[in-house]
């Protein structure tokens, strides 16, 4: 006897792999938020942000009308996936969620490891 279990539908893996990009994203987004919240990331002006230097801006500030389309996309993604269904998770249930977007990833193409969101 052998057992076979029946492949998913490529409808379903775009699917799981679309919900789990935007939790991956929306931690992200979360992170970032903390961040300003918290004093570390400044929101600064497309001006400002062009005259800083390069390090400074890939570590501590973000301009604030990217912030603005950041926070829009953080409502639209709350109503659409479910705030209960974008954490927040332990270590262990971020590893899940960032391993089974990469292997998705993989079987679609992707390389291993490729979470951009």
């Amino acid at each position: 006897m052998t057992w076979l279990d029946e492949p998913r539908r490529l409808s379903e893996i775009l699917d799981a792999a679309r919900l789990l990009e935007r939790q991956v994203w929306y931690n992200r987004y979360w992170n970032r938020r903390v961040r300003i919240e918290r004093g570390h990331t400044k929101l600064v002006t497309r001006e400002e942000w062009e005259a800083a230097e390069l390090r400074e801006r890939n570590t501590t500030l973000i301009i604030d009308s990217i912030w603005q389309g950041a926070l829009d996309a953080a409502r639209r993604t709350e109503e659409d996936v479910g705030i209960e269904n974008l954490g927040p998770w332990d270590d262990f249930e971020w590893g899940m969620i960032n391993g089974k977007l990469s292997a998705l990833r993989w079987v679609m193409g992707d390389d291993w490891d490729m979470l951009d969101t």
